[in-house]
């Protein structure tokens, strides 16, 4: 029995066809998934902002720090206050302390999320350390800030308005030097330990 061509070469096509389909949404997925959760606030994604609200209300709200290391960072790393309560609208200012504790420089990059997941898209970063790279050398001691509001718009939110708590949490994570940095070091140190 033998195949009519035509009906091999549609085949073909359609294979192919589905395959680029798919390598192109996965390819997307990525960065489709990142705009979906800064847009939504889904999964404590925050919103950033030139500068604070216009609009300051009479309602306060409970922002609660936390600070995580990945495992093997060396770090120290601790929020200076636990909490604070703040006007919605009002800007917000915490700082976040790390200290190197080795014999070595360390650069470390930090990742972060909201909950309430809800109210992550009506926290906003003015400023933040997380924006960037930070580099501690031996056995250095740093303040970081974040600079910050809760939008008043989060009252209006069907979900997030019975927010009394947020909750922002930093995770520091190791990653190399940057190449400025370790080009200083002396010949033959050990950037590992």
């Amino acid at each position: 029995m033998t195949q009519d061509p035509r009906a091999l070469r549609k085949t073909v096509f359609q294979t192919v066809g589905v395959v680029v389909l798919m390598g192109s949404l996965a390819w997307a997925s990525v960065p489709f998934y990142d705009w979906f959760c800064r847009v939504t606030g889904f999964g404590g994604v925050t919103g950033t902002a030139e500068e604070g609200s216009d609009t300051i209300l009479d309602q306060t709200i409970k922002v609660r720090f936390d600070a995580s290391k990945e495992r093997g960072m060396p770090w120290e790393f601790t929020p200076v206050q636990r909490q604070m309560e703040i006007r919605i609208g009002e800007t917000g200012l915490a700082f976040y302390e790390a200290h190197n504790p080795t014999d070595r420089p360390v650069a470390g990059s930090a990742s972060y999320n909201v909950t309430p997941y809800e109210a992550g898209a009506y926290f906003i970063k003015i400023a933040c350390f997380c924006f960037e790279e930070q580099v501690l050398q031996p056995g250095e001691t740093v303040q970081m800030p974040v600079t910050f509001y809760v939008d008043p718009e989060l009252v209006d939110d069907r979900d997030a308005k019975f927010t009394k708590v947020i909750t922002l949490s930093y995770t520091f994570h190791e990653i190399d030097l940057p190449e400025d940095v370790a080009m200083t070091l002396p010949a033959g140190a050990d950037i590992t330990q």
